[in-house]
């Protein structure tokens, strides 16, 4: 008997400590009296896809569409209190929408739906920086959250901001962004006098500002490195691995459908979640965490929330 309340007893024990150290399978919640939940959405790779895809047969007949996607924005905020909505970058290219209007109708959509910041892409440069400094100028209120791109000189230089924080409640969320390298992706004639700097190296510095000056809860990057790479090119993993401060990776560049959350270990062995939810709009990303009265947080539930429906479901 003694043998067998001792087996019991350390299965426990290990149990405890694995679900500890792998919130993301922990089906529970925080529950206290002081305990707040945040709600964050994102997109990526959108494309200039405003409208559904069309009934052609094919496998995204009937999918994705901005008015879909507000509506299942709208629902979400008319059930949560705290709602972040976030995208990470290209906004513009692949649709005529884009190729008439030069990114009206996309940003013009995206602050109808109210995001809170957004990223560049490497395709959002495809009708120049100016363009795209004029058109978020008319047509857009959100912040464009840059930290690895030096846009002194440019059209962009005062119209992006290098992180954010934003008030949810008691909560205080920072918010910083970084793009791809744009030499050899995007002509130089379109990104202008535009410097590319470390991505690690940008977003480890203003995650520790945000984090020990700040003072903020939890500190989100918006990327457009892509998901990972073969080679050593600087990716979401990369930054995960090696940065300090980052809690959340939302993704994008690289279009992939991630069936759950990816979980990293950064530099001083803190878990990184970094999540992507494919392209041109068939997807809303869904993240809800936890906050307790100590600060701490987890992340009780992820969704890939499927946008527009087929006309025979």
């Amino acid at each position: 008997m003694s043998n067998r309340r001792t087996f019991i007893r350390q299965t426990g024990l290990a149990a405890a400590s694995f679900l500890t150290a792998h919130p993301l399978l922990y089906a529970g919640s925080i529950e206290s009296p002081h305990t707040t939940r945040l709600t964050i959405l994102h997109t990526n790779d959108v494309h200039s896809r405003l409208e559904p895809f069309p009934m052609d047969g094919g496998s995204n007949a009937g999918r994705g569409g901005v008015a879909a996607r507000a509506a299942l924005i709208r629902k979400i905020r008319a059930t949560e209190e705290h709602v972040l909505l976030l995208d990470a970058g290209d906004i513009f290219q692949g649709t005529p929408y884009f190729n008439i209007f030069k990114g009206e109708p996309e940003l013009r959509a995206m602050q109808m739906m109210g995001y809170d910041a957004a990223v560049m892409g490497n395709h959002d440069f495809d009708a120049g920086i100016e363009n795209f400094a004029d058109q978020l100028s008319r047509h857009a209120r959100f912040p464009i959250v840059m930290c690895n791109y030096d846009f002194r000189s440019t059209p962009m230089e005062n119209r992006h901001v290098p992180h954010m924080v934003v008030r949810k409640g008691p909560l205080r969320i920072g918010i910083t962004g970084v793009g791809i390298e744009l030499q050899g992706l995007v002509p130089e004639n379109l990104y202008g006098k535009t410097v590319y700097l470390d991505p690690v190296k940008a977003a480890s510095e203003q995650a520790d500002y945000l984090k020990t000056r700040k003072k903020c809860d939890m500190v989100i990057c918006i990327s457009h490195l892509g998901d990972k790479y073969d080679d050593n090119k600087v990716s979401d993993a990369v930054l995960a691995r090696e940065s300090e401060n980052i809690d959340l990776i939302l993704g994008g560049h690289t279009h992939r459908f991630f069936d759950a959350p990816r979980v990293y270990r950064n530099k001083a062995g803190e878990e990184v979640i970094v999540n992507q939810v494919g392209w041109a709009g068939l997807r809303l990303g869904r993240l809800d965490y936890a906050f307790s009265g100590a600060k701490s947080k987890i992340l009780e539930k992820n969704q890939s929330l499927p946008i527009g429906k087929k006309e025979a479901e």
